[in-house]
């Protein structure tokens, strides 16, 4: 039924268009045989005398006939384009062979950017600075993850259950050859069974050169390795979850995973020692209450800005390593308390082989508190490790980590304490988009309590 609901208007003009392509051909046709022909009628006149009569008189009558019909052939085309000025036999034709041409009674519809024939690049379109824009470029890419979890635990008052993990679109589109935009839309469930929506990220960048760098928005901030390695999908990292370190804000994380602000990175002249720079600015994290929305997206609580500086090396000697430091530093207000100045400092040596992965980093969380008589300064240390070996499509891992935050610190961490512990697991990619994961923790509490998990994970891209 529905083939049967098609405009009008729409079928007519597909028709037009298959006339006048017939008519196009027919007409290169006539045009290749007719100087033949004309040329046999000279030939013709000096005939030799033994030439057969009726094949002469058959080749006379195939002439006229020929020409008869390039007559009828040139007056339609005359007669179409009189009736459609605005079509020439340039256009008649699509440059696509399955692009359909728009009829001159409707409005052209938006159709998916055909690649211009190199003779029309002079016309391609064109941005205020000048630089040609290539539509194919500019398109938004859609990139898709999730997953789903069935995890059971020892630990008081946990259920054994499912749960969906994250929906993550990772969105890009590229505006100019410099110029890119990237983000990443969430679809998440929180303890109460409800779905919110988060922009985790949200970045213009413009890229002058290979050294040089500016990106503005909200991004990942650049504490160490992992937190720029691995966002927010859990089948782009080999284990189950994040490290207690790197946990993100909303699920007790220690440190801010996210800034609303500026940055620049790029390439540091160093020939083949390959270092690289990272310089952020921004908002920093809410301190005011803990029930405040961690990422100050909107509003700053104090105009004191967080910064953050990180210097990384890639050695061109020893491909897939990777080692850096980096300081982060701003000023967090409590409310009814002293303003706190805080420092993060971080150390990472990271190994990514073509199957094998050694993942190391330590850091130092210190919050000192101002006043005339401040309150203790308190560190906050934490590390991990985490080694992989692929074998085909398994790779089984094990990964150590500890974080020790006291619970009487002057802001945060009340339900992080001291935990540490190992997991060990198995990845199973079961094609180029789909993996299983199995994961054992066994995690040790202050006071020594301690509880198991194991969880069981299918994550995706599409």
């Amino acid at each position: 039924m529905r083939s049967s609901i098609v405009a009008p208007r729409r079928i007519k003009s597909q028709h037009q268009v298959s006339a006048r392509l017939c008519l196009r051909l027919v007409s290169a046709f006539l045009l290749g045989v007719l100087p033949g022909a004309i040329f046999l009628r000279a030939q013709q006149i000096d005939a030799p005398q033994n030439l057969n009569p009726q094949t002469a008189q058959v080749l006379m009558q195939r002439i006229d006939q020929l020409e008869a019909r390039l007559k009828e052939v040139e007056a339609a085309l005359a007669k179409s384009q009189a009736l459609n000025p605005s079509i020439t036999s340039a256009n008649m034709v699509s440059q696509n062979p399955g692009q359909p041409v728009a009829s001159p009674q409707e409005p052209e519809h938006p159709a998916e950017p055909v690649q211009a024939p190199e003779h029309q690049a002079e016309a391609a379109p064109t941005h205020p600075e000048g630089e040609p824009m290539d539509l194919n470029k500019t398109l938004m890419q859609i990139r898709g993850f999730a997953d789903t979890d069935l995890t059971g635990s020892t630990q008081k008052g946990f259920h054994t259950s499912f749960s969906l993990g994250q929906v993550n679109l990772f969105i890009t589109s590229d505006l100019s050859d410099k110029l890119k935009f990237l983000s990443e839309v969430v679809f998440e469930a929180g303890p109460d069974n409800v779905f919110g929506v988060d922009i985790e990220r949200l970045l213009l960048t413009y890229r002058f050169n290979q050294y040089f760098n500016l990106a503005v928005g909200r991004y990942h901030t650049s504490i160490g390795y992992y937190n720029t390695a691995y966002h927010h999908s859990t089948w782009l990292q080999t284990t189950v979850g994040r490290p207690f370190l790197f946990r993100f804000e909303d699920q007790g994380g220690i440190l801010p995973i996210h800034n609303v602000g500026a940055s620049l990175s790029g390439r540091i002249p160093s020939g083949r020692l390959g270092l690289h720079y990272i310089a952020e600015v921004g908002n920093g994290r809410a301190s005011s209450s803990p029930q405040s929305e961690p990422v100050q997206n909107e509003v700053d609580e104090n105009s004191h800005k967080a910064f953050n500086f990180q210097v990384f090396a890639r050695p061109e000697a020893l491909p897939g390593l990777q080692t850096g430091f980096s300081v982060y530093r701003d000023l967090l207000t409590p409310i009814g308390l002293p303003s706190v100045n805080e420092t993060i400092l971080d150390y990472y040596f990271v190994y990514n082989g073509h199957n094998y992965q050694w993942l190391n980093e330590a850091l130092l969380v210190r919050q000192a508190p101002r006043g005339p008589s401040p309150s203790p300064t308190v560190n906050i240390p934490g590390f991990y490790t985490q080694i992989s070996k692929r074998f085909g499509a398994f790779t089984p891992y094990f990964r150590y980590q500890y974080v020790n935050a006291p619970l009487n610190g002057p802001v945060f961490y009340t339900n992080v304490g001291l935990q540490y512990g190992p997991s060990v697991g198995l990845r199973y990619d079961l094609s180029d988009f789909v993996a299983w994961k199995l994961q054992y923790d066994y995690n040790s509490l202050k006071n020594g309590q301690s509880y198991q998990t194991v969880t069981l994970q299918a994550c995706f891209t599409f």
